[in-house]
């Protein structure tokens, strides 16, 4: 059994939680709404090297302090930065729950940067970037960002570029923090066995030095962009990276695209798994993302194989997403997927770090709290007359786009410049 409450802090600071009674562990996290969309130009990066540097040490820790304050107790504690949002988050067992609040309030609100940690940090940022170039299965998602959203604020790298963080200086570091890292741009979103008020007496004093400031909204919807880009490196495989346009957290057919991505590539059982690994052993990893926005989103299938097999993988690929445009799924399909999107969604809310990630977002996104029975009778909603409504209106052929990274690319540029995902390939 579970409960959920929510409070407003009076300097805009939002405490959602959700009291999970059979677990012996907490997970809390601070988010910033604040991500590598909303920085300028000149400060593409930004984001995530704030989130590097308040580790680096605050008013009362150094940054041993900081890894030894939850490790010590067999606590967890990291952070991660995304296009629209940075989270902190830690877990510690329920007895420890105020010292892991009061950890990350310290980051959130006590960063203290010397010159000295500013300067090697950005050292530690250059090489973070330097591996993901080396990192093909990440790298090629980044790739695809700045294609499809070219001259958007989506395409930017959340690593950012390094020219743009050798540039980067200190104040500006600080004067971003002291701006974004208050009032309504914070949430604290806890789960497990907490009680809700004595949370919320903790967070009035450890984020009390928090203003009450709103951060003007300036995003703008992105306009999708068909392109198809190679990248010649020297590696051992080619990876192949299609994606299409898909609904964003609040479109009305956001459930049918979950649907539609287990379909696709969400696991062993699914349409690309079987048809280019199963039958025909050409790629150990095939699979397929439904990567979600606050206002976009697109589904990703990834497949990595021998630079030889290339061409044949694509149109396996394009053959199986021309056959579910033609004749959309039947209900045996959508049965088995609903089963099973059921299933880990359930399966995924015994977990309290899962739990506590939904309701920061749920937040974030909606403003309210979105029971895992909730999103369970919305997904026993879809029927087959929504999904292949869905797959006939927004699921478009003519919108693809492709990313081919690795040796001898380059010979595939005309092909896959003038490839029509529209008509049937001989594999």
């Amino acid at each position: 059994m579970s409960s959920f409450k929510k409070s407003i802090l009076p300097n805009g600071v939002r405490v959602v939680t959700e009291n999970m009674t059979h677990s012996k562990s907490v997970s809390i996290g601070v988010w910033v709404l604040t991500g590598t969309r909303d920085e300028d130009n000149t400060d593409v990066g930004l984001s995530h090297f704030v989130e590097h540097l308040v580790f680096k040490g605050t008013k009362t820790r150094n940054a041993y302090q900081i890894a030894n304050s939850l490790e010590s107790l067999g606590g967890d504690l990291n952070a991660y930065t995304t296009r629209e949002y940075t989270c902190y988050h830690c877990t510690v067992l329920n007895e420890d729950w105020k010292i892991g609040l009061e950890v990350l309030s310290d980051l959130v609100c006590n960063m203290q940067l010397t010159k000295k940690d500013f300067e090697l940090e950005k050292k530690v940022i250059l090489q973070e970037i330097a591996m993901s170039d080396d990192t093909p299965e990440e790298i090629v998602y980044d790739y695809l960002f700045e294609t499809a959203y070219a001259n958007h604020p989506l395409g930017r790298q959340i690593l950012g570029k390094s020219e743009t963080i050798q540039k980067m200086t200190q104040k500006r570091v600080v004067d971003f923090y002291k701006k974004y890292y208050q009032g309504s741009n914070l949430i604290v979103s806890a789960s497990g066995p907490v009680d809700h008020d004595a949370l919320v007496i903790e967070a009035q004093k450890l984020f009390r030095t928090r203003k009450n400031y709103k951060v003007k909204n300036a995003r703008r919807a992105p306009i999708w962009k068909a392109g198809r880009k190679i990248y010649e490196k020297d590696m051992e495989q080619a990876h192949i990276l299609l994606a299409v346009p898909a609904p964003s957290f609040k479109d009305k057919f956001r459930f049918e695209a979950f649907i539609l991505n287990s379909l696709l590539g969400g696991g062993m059982t699914s349409r690309l798994y079987q048809a280019v690994r199963e039958k025909q052993g050409i790629a150990y990893s095939v699979f397929s993302t439904l990567n979600t926005q606050t206002d976009s989103g697109n589904i990703a299938i990834y497949a990595g194989t021998d630079v030889k097999n290339t061409k044949r993988v694509i149109n396996i690929i394009a053959d199986e997403l021309l056959k579910l445009k033609k004749n959309g799924i039947k209900e045996s399909d959508l049965k088995i997927f609903k089963t099973q999107v059921r299933g880990q969604l359930l399966m995924g809310s015994d977990d309290v770090d899962n739990r506590m990630s939904s309701l920061g977002v749920n937040e974030m996104i909606f403003h309210e709290y979105r029971s895992v029975d909730k999103v369970i009778e919305e997904i026993n909603k879809i029927d087959l007359k929504s999904v292949n409504q869905f797959i006939k209106h927004q699921f478009d052929l003519d919108k693809v786009s492709v990313i081919l990274m690795g040796p001898e690319m380059n010979t595939y540029q005309d092909w896959i410049s003038n490839y029509d995902f529209s008509k049937k390939r001989k594999a």
